[in-house]
């Protein structure tokens, strides 16, 4: 980027440009107050609103913002123990019911959250992400790397100014304010200087009112995607005829000599692994190894012909519905972990955190791609005894997951090796039942994909609508 001064005015030009040429703009130095870097300017798009006047946010508090908690996160193990909430907790709906929280050392009391605090993120890939504070049933701060507004509810409602966050106007101004060097960051009097379109507060509770009614009807369907595949565990112990053992948390148990030949750590002998074991003893069941075996095709990018290839990482499965997802990756640029070749009808199952069920079938779309050294591949199957689709779906199963904790091995990472993985049980009933099986799993499967796309396209539609009724023009 350079600048040449001319007169009254400046002249920037950034090269190249999205065309491959230099771009050059101008602006009067008149014009130039705080910022003076040539993004802020090529990119600044004022919210042309011809329904309601525009007002700064730094003009809606009734105090002035404030910067977080710089304390560390530790581990929370009391109720009483404030929660800490920091920019990885919420996303762009909140926090999600059953998040687990962390806790601070030390806590500071001037950064707790009270009814209605907006935070705002400052820094980061994040920057510009907010949450509106609406759970005060536990005491809860908040993080240095968050701003805090308190409004005057009297004339901005805190949930009016949080929708306003999610329109694409607000996108595009984080995109225009934050600053382009280094770590994207905007600064505290950068936020107050956010210009939100502000009707009166009765027009205002119209807009909440339809946008929580939008969230909840989302929700809703979230919901019963969630369900559906909640109580797929259950309708796979039924239709096997298993009944789920009770719980067992004991902490202090004993085992005897015999039923420890390989392993004698109190983690592998937990009572409630010992159940499953129990329970999976009364039905046809066999190791995983007996039934199917290990791929080992290595890809080597020096023999790849092509300037990219397709890259399948453990964080590319949706956990909740197994499928897999390619990112196209520069041949130049690819992991290390990016050696295993795949092919359609593999069974990829991450070796890394197995219990979390990253666990996906390669379909004939992500035929030829390259998967994670993380994965175990399963290539070759034995179907005159236990069919593909069922064992995908019976290994993403609390039955086994549960197993292939109990055989992983390491402390926050655990990780099983392809021999024990080799070594959890499969029950393995007739070829009717496991077509049952794996037809319901991909109904309810298919079910919530649906539910979940439903519900993010009438999402995505009321946010564009609560948008349209602040800036597009008033109809006459």
């Amino acid at each position: 980027m350079a600048r040449f001064p001319e007169g009254s005015k400046t002249f920037f030009r950034i090269s190249p440009a999205a065309n491959g040429k230099p771009f050059w703009f101008a602006i009067r130095r008149g014009e130039i107050t705080g910022r003076f870097d040539a993004k802020y300017f090529a990119l600044h798009e004022q919210i042309a609103s011809a329904r309601y006047p525009l007002v700064a946010l730094g003009a809606l508090v009734r105090e002035e913002p404030d910067y977080g908690s710089g304390a560390r996160a530790v581990p929370r193990t009391s109720a009483d123990q404030p929660r800490y909430i920091r920019i990885t907790d919420f996303g762009d709906d909140g926090i999600e019911a059953g998040h687990e929280y962390v806790t601070a050392d030390p806590i500071y009391s001037d950064c707790e959250l009270t009814l209605h605090d907006l935070l705002f993120a400052r820094s980061g890939a994040t920057v510009g992400k907010t949450y509106l504070h609406e759970d005060t049933t536990v005491p809860s701060i908040f993080a240095g790397y968050c701003i805090r507004f308190r409004l005057r509810a009297s004339v901005a409602l805190p949930r009016f100014v949080y929708w306003f966050t999610k329109t694409e106007a607000y996108a595009r101004w984080v995109a225009i304010v934050q600053r382009p060097a280094g770590q994207p960051n905007i600064n505290k009097e950068e936020y107050k200087t956010l210009e939100v379109p502000l009707p009166d507060t009765t027009e205002q509770e119209r807009l909440v009112a339809a946008m929580d009614a939008a969230r909840a009807e989302r929700r809703a369907k979230l919901v019963e995607a969630d369900v559906l595949l909640a109580g797929l565990d259950d309708y796979v112990l039924a239709t096997l005829g298993l009944i789920s053992p009770p719980k067992d948390d004991r902490k202090v148990f004993g085992v005897t000599r015999a039923a420890a030949p390989a392993r004698f750590d109190p983690h592998f002998h937990l009572p409630a692994f010992a159940q499953i074991l129990r329970m999976l003893a009364v039905n046809k069941s066999e190791p995983l190894g007996s039934v199917a075996s290990f791929s080992h095709e290595v890809w080597n990018p020096a023999e790849h012909s092509g300037a990219t290839f397709r890259y399948v990482e453990i964080s590319s499965v949706d956990i909740e519905t197994g499928e897999a997802h390619a990112v196209e990756t520069p041949v130049a640029e690819a992991p290390s972990r990016a050696r295993m070749a795949v092919h359609a009808h593999d069974i990829i199952v991450s070796l890394t955190r197995p219990h979390h069920g990253a666990i996906a079938q390669i379909t004939p779309a992500l035929d030829g791609c390259v998967a994670s050294t993380g994965f175990a591949v399963i290539r070759d199957v034995n179907e005159s005894r236990i069919l593909r689709d069922y064992l995908w779906c019976i290994l993403r199963t609390k039955m086994c997951l549960s197993q292939m904790l109990q055989r992983a091995s390491g402390g926050n990472y655990p990780a099983i090796t392809e021999a024990e993985l080799a070594k959890v049980l499969i029950p393995v009933p007739t070829k009717d039942t496991q077509k049952a099986i794996a037809s319901e799993a991909h109904r309810r499967r298919d079910e919530a994909r649906r539910l979940r796309a439903e519900a993010e396209a009438a999402w995505q539609t009321a946010k564009r609508w609560f948008e349209e009724q602040l800036l597009s023009p008033v109809q006459t």
